[in-house]
């Protein structure tokens, strides 16, 4: 199979069987499973990034301080960006919808409806966040059809919990259920039009690779350490720990194991 088939079906599988995954949950699973799937995805993310994005980044680097200077910018880079709420990761256990103050009046809670406006702002970020992991996807499958489909499933696994938060928010925006999964649908395929723009862009810039490799590796740190491991200390109970430490280990052998298959078979 060619590289840019790759790269468009794991793109579209990473975005559209995300999204239809997510909205099987939002609408009809519990709340435990949500966290059950943060944890899940914590593992996969980390396994990825430091089982094969990480080795492959210094492995082919002419220099690796660089490649470790451009993992720290990059880290920074996407606090600032969550900060001006362009890279927005909102989960199940921590969402809240916002609306400018008027008159000193408090934002409003999640439940409340704002007409929309949050909800338009979450696919707007969402967008972004899914065309980035398009790039993300693409500079992976350049480097190596191993490295590709690893990080398409570390993507695939961070995506649902994401999306499920994105669906609650655009609920509680207002929107239909109906009109709150085609939003999803389509900002989802921004990740294929990020893949496909990156696969003809770096065609001709072979040298901006492990850069950009460099990059989704501190995305996905950022994602994990940042975003999504602060949740879960809001369940501190033995028993929650002890099923979070578990299934984030699972995410990392997850990754460990389609590394071994997929490298066995190419």
């Amino acid at each position: 199979m060619g590289t840019i088939v790759w790269i468009s079906a794991a793109s579209l599988l990473g975005g559209v069987a995300s999204v239809v995954l997510a909205g099987m949950v939002a609408f009809t699973a519990r709340a435990s499973w949500v966290h059950a799937l943060v944890s899940y995805a914590i593992g996969a993310l980390l396994g990825a990034v430091f089982l094969n994005l990480l080795p492959h980044a210094f492995s082919n680097a002419a220099e690796v301080p660089y490649v470790a200077g451009t993992i720290l910018a990059g880290i920074l880079g996407f606090f600032v960006l969550e900060k001006l709420v362009l890279w927005r990761h909102c989960h199940l256990e921590d969402c809240e919808v916002h609306t400018p103050h008027d008159d000193g009046a408090a934002a409003l809670p999640a439940a409340t409806h704002d007409h929309g406006r949050s909800g338009m702002m979450i696919v707007i970020g969402d967008s972004f966040h899914n065309f980035v992991d398009g790039v993300l996807i693409a500079a992976a499958f350049l480097e190596s059809t191993q490295l590709g489909i690893v990080t398409a499933v570390a993507v695939i696994a961070h995506e649902i919990p994401q999306e499920i938060g994105d669906f609650v928010i655009l609920l509680h925006s207002g929107y239909s259920k109906t009109a709150a999964f085609t939003l999803n649908l389509l900002s989802s395929l921004a990740m294929l039009a990020g893949a496909l723009l990156a696969y003809f862009a770096l065609q001709t810039m072979q040298q901006w690779i492990s850069t950009v490799i460099a990059l989704a590796a501190a995305s996905m740190i950022y994602v994990a350490v940042a975003d999504l491991i602060p949740g879960l200390h809001k369940r501190p109970q033995i028993g929650a720990t002890v099923q979070q430490v578990s299934l984030i280990a699972l995410g990392v052998f997850t990754i460990w194991l389609v590394g071994m298959l997929v490298g066995h078979g190419h």
